[in-house]
């Protein structure tokens, strides 16, 4: 193959590729809904994303009948969903959302290092028993768009 052929095909096939990959990351699936996953990892943006991005984020969208929302939290943000010492603020906008449809994912692998079971955390709350970041690519293979506050 003659180099400047080689050159096209590989161009060619890159941008295929991209465009591959744009279209899986919209997040716009037939029935209209928008699909979104929140990843939270750090404790002090917790009454932030929670009160505030999520919160404002399904209004935005004209309510919860228009998005499928996922928040999948690991690491030290862990800890402020715990029934013991969760704000009470949070924990009632965390309700809130879960009664609009939000699934709220727990990292098993946070859990196990915390030495904690979902009985200990805020209600709803369901574990992602591969751990947060597989859980985070799941969702993204399922067309969520990911968002990283």
């Amino acid at each position: 193959m003659e180099r400047r052929g080689f050159f096209r095909a590989v161009m060619l096939a890159a941008a295929g590729g991209a465009a591959l990959v744009s279209t899986r990351s919209e997040a716009s699936p037939a029935s209209g809904k928008s699909k979104v996953v929140y990843h939270l990892d750090d404790l002090s943006k917790v009454n932030f994303v929670v009160e505030n991005n999520m919160t404002q984020h399904i209004t935005g969208v004209g309510g919860p009948k228009n998005i499928t929302m996922a928040l999948v939290v690991l690491g030290p943000a862990l800890a402020a969903f715990k029934w013991d010492g969760a704000d009470a603020g949070m924990a009632g906008k965390l309700a809130e959302l879960h009664a609009q449809g939000v699934q709220l994912n727990a990292c098993a692998n946070t859990m196990h290092k915390m030495k904690i079971t979902l009985k200990d955390l805020l209600p709803g709350f369901i574990s992602a028993p591969k751990g947060g970041n597989v859980r985070l690519v799941e969702l993204q293979t399922q067309g969520f768009a990911y968002l990283r506050p």
